[in-house]
């Protein structure tokens, strides 16, 4: 595997990671929301 190859490959895996990380960060975000949803001070 060349220099290029390899960089290439290390995006790709480096952004995709990052991507899938942040969507699984979000599902979990509105999972808890749906679970612990929000109330509004009670006067």
């Amino acid at each position: 595997m060349d220099t290029w190859t390899f960089g290439l490959t290390l995006l790709i895996v480096g952004m995709g990671g990052t991507l899938a990380t942040l969507s699984f960060m979000s599902l979990v975000m509105v999972l808890l929301k749906k679970i612990f949803p929000y109330k509004g001070e009670e006067e």
